[in-house]
């Protein structure tokens, strides 16, 4: 499985394009719609499937977009009811496989009620949103935020294995391992 980062929009927010083959999923399509499209033309990529982490405006900006021409499934914890689309797939905390792509969604509360965290287990991958960055977590001040449920959802996380790669929304990415021993919210 390959990872490309793509940084888009004001917020300079993480668009990741996850490969196997030619077969692709995108994780957070934040804006730039044209940026993202031109990317999925030049790489001759099957776009198969959209992962939506939280429904913040700078996580979703190119969704309708992406929708509109390629009209795939889009996975998404759709509690507060803001996405509306008929391939739209509510996650739940289990299992899933899109083709070849095996993914674990894991609850992540805190920056947002719907956030969750996308964990391919074969490859030792997450995405987090805005859940945990390197050396930091999401804003608990925000609507749908909440400092208790972050503080469970960094507990959750804490028991996972030291060797994942953390890929945030925004910034660099991590090792799971770096972050219990440096990230002070961890600790």
């Amino acid at each position: 499985m390959k990872v490309e980062k793509l940084v888009v929009g004001l917020y300079e927010e993480n668009c990741y394009f996850i490969t196997k083959e030619k077969d692709l999923i995108i994780v957070d399509p934040g804006d730039e719609f044209s940026k993202i499209d031109n990317k999925i033309i030049s790489d001759n990529l099957n776009l198969i499937a959209i992962l939506i982490t939280h429904a913040h405006f700078d996580h979703i900006g190119a969704l309708d977009k992406l929708i509109d021409k390629y009209n795939v499934p889009v996975y998404y914890n759709n509690i507060n009811n803001e996405i509306t689309y008929d391939k739209l797939i509510s996650v739940k905390e289990k299992k899933y496989s899109i083709l070849s792509f095996d993914f674990e969604v894991i609850y992540t509360k805190g920056h947002r009620n719907d956030l969750v965290t996308y964990y391919f287990y074969n490859d030792n991958i997450m995405f987090t949103g805005d859940f945990l960055f390197k050396g930091s977590i999401g804003r608990t001040d925000l609507e749908y935020a909440n400092v208790n449920d972050m503080k469970e959802s960094i507990k959750r996380i804490k028991k996972y294995p030291d060797n994942i790669f953390i890929y945030p929304g925004h910034g660099d990415k991590t090792i799971l391992k770096y972050e219990k021993e440096n990230n002070y919210y961890l600790g």
